[in-house]
């Protein structure tokens, strides 16, 4: 395939056949070339290295070495035989011939072989252009075979096996079946790729991808010898049916057309493509967009995206489609009255129309009656024109963002302690951990790249310590298992880890050294003082969090014992009324062990969407300006009252919750909601609704009608990730670029709706390009200031801070002291969550993800994800189900004190008796309707993590999802455009 990639990469994209090593410098001779590399470096990439490519097939630069295909054999000075250059390392004063005749007469007869059990369907076949073998083919110069067509895998009708009699007489009617009993149909199974097994040359190099890059270990060579092909599982299953997790790293592996994308099949061979970011989770995958002219094919992981290193997962890798998706907004519309259908309209009069109603409502109630939301799908540029329109042209700071609604706890909590509202480290970073907690985070399901390296290092021999009340992957799964898992009660959080602390500290198990140098030891004692008290201890917090007191004294002491300790977690920390403490707690560990300031250490928040990090960064919270800076310090005003030319309010403004009380009490009525869906998202449906339906302009800027737009009375409509230009910063700090594979749809990148909605009020804004909104913020954020397209177009990407003292960025933090000069332990002392079981409600739920779905699903359910989870369900312990008469599969009615909702159930033993789970991706289930308005004493994050509930059989839908159903039916009437 031809690339013309963006930007001009510094990066060699060729394959070198075997990973790159790390020694000492080893000097040799290559076809009379010199070459000087690493110790360990195999003689296939010393080669590459000088620009000899070795002809190979089992060989993969992603892969360890494996040495099968024997088509890389060459000759060696001094050695007998022809060793294969993938497997052989090479040595001081080697001297290799890679043409040399005997070498290239096994790869002849090697490729013969392989060719005489492939069929020579080049010309149609869907690889044809991009398959190895045929360019290997080419390179040992193969013009003809010598083997006559005989038994084979190919031939469905068995025409090679058969004598010419036999031939004649198929073709006679009722000659019966007599076809090659060694065909394999084509596995279709799978929505997104094709297994063909006919052009499978059996090069492992799959099911060295599933194991090595992926970690599932769902693929293995079936039978022996010629019988031998790829198996997903047990005979007889196909890839549906296997433990395949749809990454698509087998797909990549494949030489031939074996396993191959159903849009290259349906689409053809792409001619160009564009280095992109994925916009699902917070890891931040890079990919190569691969189109022919503007239509997209395929989406293939980029090998030098330092995030993902060439590996992604089944979102990133195939759930593209929902851009082009029928239920797509294309055109603005406008309504005077939720209870109207929608009338499509041109963009001037939408903008005119919302820009006139806002004003109005300023005009009639006050500057500060009308707010923002930005959204965490969004990039940094587009979430920081949203947060200055509030700012500089509504003139108050009524703006929020669903990044509050996940991870506000991380900002305070990290804040408060290390002085920085980030993670730590970098994802490498894990390559040289030696002990993981893991708390309240599911990476396999919700940022699965990253959980493929953590699995790996686990595979080397780190082990992991998972706190989290469900039995997750992480605990135990192919060929790695929890040292151990604390099953602990929901909402008790803050009682483990002061537990875990105090085992360390009453045990003398923290690293002092670290403390005295690094930490205010007069905080730390007064702290040891606080944990030491015996209320803390394991054996006193048994009954309470359900974790036995000797399961939690062994974690605490592996964990303070075993080496570089690393800590991960997720919302299952931050989405509870404790969030912040937890995070602080967290923090206390880190500092009491000393695991800060390297590699293979750390607090590591993993972040839920593509851009929450970035959407907090850049100032969308009411109380902060880009940077974490408060909007009360004058000197902060000063920079952008400067460079914006107009006065900003000192006052922290609302944030959503508090902007749906106002909205009920009458004060709050008009909302520019850009690419988040609250009604969905945030908890106490019942509360949302009344909040929008009160407000008397709601304008939604999404891809489709969503939930919230069921109360909207404009809808402009947005662009996708793959027709805009920006960055976005994952969870790692990493600021990457997000470049433009197509023209937007709707004729407006979002940034550019932005803009003219400003203008249409007034504003005078003037941006032509997001760089020129990056140079704003790099102008104006001390963290970015050493950040433009052209330097991300140079690194490829950096980390912030990236400014003068850190000009290439700062993978890790804290390295010589901690931003905010001493670490700094602060007394977590656990309060008990208002959310309470009893009789009535006497199960706790708690919420999350699956691999399959992303977030509200908007995106995930316009693709063929579906087909593996195209409905929320209820996971129950056995126990609890059989004492409420419920069956697996069973529809049930889920309670709580804030509403009720009916799905399926699910009969599982990953719950703990007690405790109940589902997910929020559909919203016929809408299963924040459960949800309470209860949230983090300090940042308001919703505790989604912990509701008291019921549950009981059910005929059908709740009286109130009903209601719902028939309101959203209702809003999304859609009129036809004006003549």
């Amino acid at each position: 395939m031809k690339d013309f990639i963006i930007p001009t990469s510094i990066h060699d994209d060729r394959d070198m056949g075997t990973k790159a090593k790390q020694g000492a410098p080893v000097t040799l001779t290559i076809d009379g070339f010199e070459v000087t590399v690493p110790e360990g470096t195999s003689v296939m990439r010393a080669a590459a290295e000088v620009g000899i490519q070795v002809p190979k097939l089992c060989a993969s630069d992603n892969l360890e070495a494996w040495g099968s295909c024997r088509l890389c054999v060459v000759e060696i000075e001094g050695r007998r035989g022809t060793p294969a250059s993938c497997t052989t390392p090479v040595a001081e004063g080697m001297a290799v011939t890679t043409q040399g005749a005997k070498a290239k007469k096994i790869r002849k007869g090697v490729m013969e072989l392989y060719i005489s059990d492939h069929p020579l369907d080049c010309l149609t076949c869907s690889a044809n252009g991009d398959c190895e073998l045929q360019d290997m083919a080419g390179a040992v110069g193969l013009r003809d075979q010598r083997f006559e067509t005989g038994r084979n895998h190919y031939d469905p009708l068995g025409i090679g096996t058969l004598a010419a009699g036999d031939i004649r007489a198929r073709a006679r009617p009722g000659a019966g079946d007599l076809g090659n009993p060694e065909y394999i149909p084509k596995d279709q199974s799978n929505p997104y790729f094709t297994y063909d097994p006919s052009k499978c040359i059996v090069c492992s190099r799959c099911v060295r991808a599933c194991e090595e890059v992926q970690g599932t270990f769902a693929l293995t060579i079936e039978g022996r010898g010629f019988e031998s092909r790829v198996s997903a599982g047990m005979t007889g299953d196909d890839f549906m049916a296997s433990d395949c997790v749809s990454c698509g790293a087998c797909v990549q592996a494949c030489p031939t057309a074996s396993l191959q994308e159903n849009s290259i099949i349906e689409l053809g061979t792409p001619e160009r493509s564009v280095i992109t970011t994925c916009a699902y989770c917070g890891v931040g995958c890079s990919f190569k967009a691969e189109l022919n002219g503007d239509e997209l094919v395929r989406m293939v992981p980029y090998k030098h995206g330092k995030a993902n290193r060439g590996h992604s997962c089944v979102k990133g890798r195939f759930a593209y489609g929902y851009a082009n998706h029928k239920d797509r907004i294309l055109n603005p519309m406008i309504r005077d009255s939720i209870e109207e259908p929608w009338q499509e309209v041109s963009w001037d009069e939408a903008l005119a129309f919302a820009a006139q109603r806002m004003r109005g409502l300023q005009d009639k109630y006050g500057k500060k009656s009308i707010g923002v939301i930005t959204s965490s799908r969004c990039t940094n540029e587009e979430t920081y024109l949203v947060q200055k329109l509030t700012r500089a042209v509504f003139g108050n700071n009524n703006t929020d963002t669903c990044a509050r609604v996940c991870h506000s706890p991380t900002g305070y909590g990290l804040g408060q302690t290390f002085g920085t509202s980030a993670g730590t480290q970098d994802f490498d970073s894990v390559e040289d951990t030696d002990i993981i907690i893991l708390i309240g985070a599911n990476p396999t399901d919700a940022h699965p790249v990253f959980a493929s390296r953590m699995k790996k290092r686990l595979r080397e021999g780190a082990k992991i310590i998972v706190i989290d009340p469900r039995k997750i992957d992480l605990v135990r799964s192919a060929h790695i298992e929890a040292s151990h898992h604390l099953p602990l009660r929901p909402g008790t959080n803050v009682a483990v880890v002061s537990a875990i602390a105090h085992v360390i500290v009453t045990e003398g198990l923290m690293d002092q050294d670290f403390i005295r140098e690094r930490c205010d030891w007069e905080e730390f004692s007064e702290y040891a003082e606080f944990i030491s008290d015996t209320r803390h201890s394991p054996e006193a917090t048994e009954l309470l969090t359900g974790v036995p007191a000797a399961d939690l004294r062994a974690a605490a002491r592996l964990f303070a014992t075993g080496g570089n300790g690393a800590i991960y977690y997720g919302l299952g920390v931050t989405e509870h009324s404790q969030g912040s403490t937890t995070v602080i707690g967290i923090a206390n560990l880190a500092m009491l062990t000393g695991n800060i300031g390297r590699r293979g250490v750390g607090v590591n928040p993993l972040r839920g969407q593509n851009n929450v990090q970035g959407s907090c960064d850049m100032g969308s919270f009411p109380h902060e300006l880009p940077g974490y800076r408060h909007v009360k310090n004058d000197d902060v005003r000063d920079i952008y009252q400067e460079v914006w030319g107009v006065q900003i309010d000192n006052e922290p403004g609302l944030r959503i919750p508090n902007m749906l009380d106002a909205a009920v009490e009458g004060t709050f009525k008009g909302l520019y909601c850009q690419g988040e869906d609250i009604l969905q998202s945030d908890p106490d449906t019942k509360h949302v609704a009344a909040g929008l339906a009160a407000m008397e302009c709601v304008i939604v800027h999404d891809l489709f009608l969503n939930e919230t737009a069921n109360y909207a009375h404009v809808f402009l409509p947005g662009s996708t990730f793959l027709e805009k230009d920006g960055t976005f910063t994952n969870a790692e700090r990493r600021i990457n670029r997000v470049r433009e594979v197509m023209k937007p749809l709707n004729g407006y990148a979002d940034w550019e709706v932005t803009q003219l909605l400003a203008n249409a009020m007034g504003a005078g804004w003037h941006y032509t390009h997001p760089s020129q909104i990056m140079d704003e913020i790099a102008l104006t954020t001390p963290s970015f200031a050493g950040v433009s397209y052209d330097v991300l177009e140079e690194k490829g990407s950096v980390q912030w801070p990236c400014n003068e003292a850190h000009p290439d960025g700062t993978p890790l933090m804290h390295v010589d002291g901690f931003m905010r000069g001493k670490g700094r332990f602060i007394v977590t002392e656990y309060v008990a969550t208002e959310e309470k079981s009893g009789p009535r409600f006497p199960l706790l739920l708690t919420t999350g993800r699956i691999l399959s779905q992303y977030n509200v699903g908007a995106q995930t359910r316009r693709t063929a994800n579906s087909e593996w989870h195209h409905e929320d369900l209820l996971e129950i312990h056995p126990h609890d189900a059989e004492v409420r008469g419920i069956k697996d599969g069973q529809w049930i009615k889920l309670a709580s004190r804030s509403g009720e909702t009916t799905l399926r159930a699910q009969i599982s033993e990953r719950m703990s008796p007690g405790v109940v789970y589902t997910t929020f991706h559909h919203p016929d289930t809408q299963a924040n309707v459960i949800t309470t308005d209860y949230s983090d004493w300090a940042t308001n994050c919703p505790e989604y993590k912990v509701t008291a509930v019921q549950v009981s059989n059910s005929n059908g839908p709740t009286d109130w999802q009903e209601a719902y159903n028939a309101q959203a039916a209702k809003s999304r009437r859609i009129l036809p455009a004006a003549e």
